[in-house]
């Protein structure tokens, strides 16, 4: 609580004292138009933790090749996935749902003391913007939550290093909290299993095999001391010591390959199709790594993906949504806040 009654009377008034709760996804372009587009990649594709390549080797081949065709070409997928309803992609179209069915959680169990929000890595709304939001609206510490269960330099790093470059231009800054990976929580690992379930009540019931497909980051990364390979291969494990299911019946595989270097294998691309090639004939997929769907699993898995399966032989080929905004996701969320507002609130 902030004590008033000393201040003089000419004194700009202050807010109420409240604590910040700001989740994060990767970002969204405004539009699937090839400018909109642009944006959006090159600000993405200029991120250091993304592409860590020397700027003077990298933008110019940046700037000049890629960001003059990848943005039509990528514009053509937005907007096989594209919400028209509300004119935006369907990753911001989840996490406001994502933060709204949070918010209502968290301000039955603390009332106006906390203010929930979310925000972008990339595009808008903003890191900057909103972390600007909440200190105008009094929060003087604020709880950051990259919503990325592995933890990733391209992803959970990149999000925090946004927030600690938005925290640099407040004159007053809120005292900040980042919420760790969640890869081996329970509850998470329980949603996951949940989702699978909904589908496919018993393993009797499941298809020859359930891939697990996490976003890719180059080898190196894992030499380099990034967690993402070993968290991704523990969730994947938690979830099937979960369902219950025999060892061959999950796998870990990894997807959307950039670049020349070698990532992460196998590739979901090339794994399916060696799977259907050794007679397994339908499979499921889920994106573990994935909060929300987005370009990745709506586009890149029920599309190029799945047409890999069945040009190769399969039969049966099944898309398990993302948590999304599903009670079991949102109950693991304020469970996780909660956590992380120990001390500020009770």
């Amino acid at each position: 609580m902030r004590d008033e009654k000393h201040l003089p009377k000419d004194h700009p008034k202050l807010p109420a004292a409240r604590v910040g709760v700001l989740i994060a996804n990767l970002g969204t372009p405004d539009g699937t138009d090839y400018w909109s587009m642009r944006r959006y990649l090159n600000e993405f594709l200029s991120d250091k933790r993304v592409i860590d390549y020397p700027a003077w080797k990298w933008q110019p081949i940046l700037q000049g090749i890629i960001l003059t065709v990848r943005p039509k070409r990528s514009g053509a997928n937005y907007r096989k996935i594209w919400n028209t309803e509300r004119d935006e992609s369907p990753l911001l179209t989840t996490t406001r749902a994502q933060a709204e069915k949070l918010r209502a959680k968290l301000e039955a169990r603390f009332g106006d003391r906390v203010m929930v929000d979310f925000a972008m890595r990339y595009g808008n709304p903003s890191t900057k913007a909103k972390l600007a939001e909440m200190v105008r609206a009094g929060c003087d510490k604020i709880v950051f939550f990259p919503l990325y269960p592995q933890y990733s330099g391209p992803t959970t790093a990149t999000a925090n290093d946004q927030l600690f470059r938005a925290l640099m231009e407040v004159t007053w800054q809120p005292a900040t909290r980042t919420v760790p990976a969640y890869y081996d929580r329970p509850s998470y690992i329980e949603a996951l299993a949940q989702s699978v379930e909904r589908v496919y009540p018993s393993e009797a019931d499941a298809p020859d095999v359930l891939v697990c497909s996490y976003h890719g980051v180059p080898e190196r990364y894992l030499t380099q001391g990034d967690p993402y390979h070993c968290q991704c291969q523990k969730t994947t494990r938690l979830l099937r010591e979960r369902l219950g299911w025999a060892k061959e019946r999950v796998v870990t595989t990894f997807q959307s390959k950039f670049g020349p270097e070698e990532w992460l294998k196998p590739y979901t691309v090339d794994e399916v199709a060696r799977l259907a090639e050794a007679g397994k004939k339908t499979i499921a997929v889920m994106a573990p790594a994935f909060s929300s769907d987005c370009l990745e699993t709506l586009e890149e898995i029920n599309e190029e993906i799945r047409e890999s399966f069945e040009h190769a032989g399969g039969t049966s080929f099944t898309y398990l949504p993302c948590l999304n905004d599903d009670e079991a996701h949102i109950a693991m969320m304020e469970e996780i806040v909660a956590e992380n507002l120990a001390g500020w609130l009770d």
